[in-house]
């Protein structure tokens, strides 16, 4: 989600008239602040039976959510159709579409995230550490959840399912704004979750979808301090900025993804190529694809013009310095805003560095923090770009579209953290947890 927000919430006067992307009776008029604060306290009381539920509970309600979502194919796919044929009416890039594009094999791969995340292992309740004091005290800090969680997301309605599994399985309540374009897909999604998790005894109420595409129940998110925990945005640097702003609750932020490949003088030629094509190509459209491609200034007489060529003929864009121009007549010249964006389209800036200093200086300079990758068999330079690079991902011989935490092992996320605060990296169950410390004395007095 990447156009301008609603700056606060307010109460809407006139129902605006609905249009092909916009599903029609999601904008009757409605106070976003009485919707979000009434989602909110009952999100709350779910929120409160959940945290005392068994694992296996837990375990049985996201198998049952996984079972529905598979059942509900139809339905599904019926929706998904809606909102794609209203996504092309409103001109939406090939990259946008591609995100919002449900078929049976995402579908399945949703209902799979399901249940890897329900194998999970329960981090609720967890002893992480305990420890015995003099004065006879024990001590434990122990695992325990966040609370109530808002996630607000763009037009990739898998994360409708991914969102409430892994919140539910920390033992969160949940509330889901997506965006107008997949309201419909993910409204679906959520409907078949619900029949899941209440055939298996837990509350409806523990995963929430707001039921309106107006803007303003954002800005009513943002303000329920008290009721919502914490915020998690997925989107476009517009909400990110918006949220870190004007939310009244601690945020999990999950920046642009401006990834990097940095290809060194020591890297295998055929691996680099292989990297950079499917860092940058397989989905173009998701957060860990490589929007700029570094390149050794030692390494660019054997393998700049082979991965340029590669890219040009697979139909990428490619922008780049007088090193990369000189390759091939198709290369674009590079702006300055080039090194800065974060295309999620088939196009890449390109520039040749003086060396991993070079590189890690760059990414510096212009990366999000999200994932950087560096190819060399090099194993000296491999770990200086590892230790240097302080992005929340770092990698050495690999595809910065492995960051994702369905690929950490971690079933699913919720997002990529890019702060520095509680979660970094993909935000997974573990991180949608928090602690407190559970203190046993018998009868024991401070001196």
């Amino acid at each position: 989600m990447t156009d301008t927000l609603s700056t606060a919430a307010r109460t809407v006067s006139a129902a605006p008239v609905a249009t092909p992307a916009e599903p029609a009776g999601t904008h009757a008029p409605v106070d976003a602040a009485a919707l979000i604060a009434d989602m909110g306290r009952r999100a709350r009381a779910a929120q409160r039976a959940l945290a005392q539920a068994t694992p296996e509970a837990k375990t049985a309600g996201l198998m049952a959510a996984a079972a529905a979502i598979r059942n509900a194919v139809p339905a599904i796919l019926a929706a998904n159709a809606e909102d794609m044929a209203a996504g092309r009416a409103r001109g939406l890039t090939g990259a946008l579409l591609d995100r919002l594009a449900l078929d049976e094999g995402r579908i399945a791969g949703i209902a799979k995230g399901v249940e890897d995340v329900a194998r999970l292992a329960d981090p609720v309740g967890h002893v992480m550490e305990e420890w015995d004091r003099p004065t006879g005290l024990h001590i434990a800090r122990v695992r325990v959840p966040l609370g109530v969680v808002g996630v607000i997301y763009e037009s990739r309605p898998n994360v409708t399912a991914d969102a409430g599994a892994l919140c539910l399985k920390a033992g969160n309540a949940v509330i889901l704004r997506g965006g107008s374009e997949s309201f419909r897909s993910s409204r679906a999604i959520h409907a078949a979750m619900v029949e899941g998790l209440t055939s298996a005894g837990l509350p409806a109420d523990a995963v929430q979808l707001v039921p309106v595409t107006d803007r303003a129940a954002v800005g009513a998110m943002l303000a329920a301090s008290g009721l919502i925990d914490v915020i998690v945005p997925r989107g476009g640097r517009s909400l990110i900025e918006r949220v870190q702003t004007e939310a009244r609750m601690p945020v999990f932020a999950h920046l642009e993804g401006l990834c990097h490949v940095y290809v060194d003088g020591a890297a295998d030629p055929e691996m680099a190529r292989a990297i950079v094509m499917n860092a940058k190509l397989r989905r173009t459209g998701i957060c860990g694809s490589a929007e700029t491609l570094l390149i050794d200034r030692d390494a660019a007489p054997r393998m700049l013009a082979p991965i340029v060529t590669a890219l040009l003929d697979a139909g990428c864009e490619v922008r780049g310095d007088e090193a990369v121009q000189a390759v091939d007549p198709r290369v674009v010249p590079a702006t300055e805003e080039d090194w800065r964006t974060e295309y999620l389209d088939a196009i890449i800036s390109a520039r040749v560095v003086d060396g991993v200093s070079g590189a890690i200086d760059h990414i510096e300079a212009y990366g999000s923090h999200h994932t950087d990758s560096i190819v060399t068999d090099d194993q000296a330079t491999a770990d200086r770009f590892l230790a240097e690079v302080d992005s929340a991902i770092v990698m050495h011989n690999a595809s910065t579209q492995f960051a994702d935490g369905g690929e950490f092992g971690m079933g699913a996320e919720i997002g990529i953290s890019t702060g520095r605060m509680h979660a970094r990296g993909p935000v997974g169950v573990e991180q949608l947890t928090t602690f407190k410390y559970v203190v046993r004395g018998q009868g024991t007095l401070r001196a």
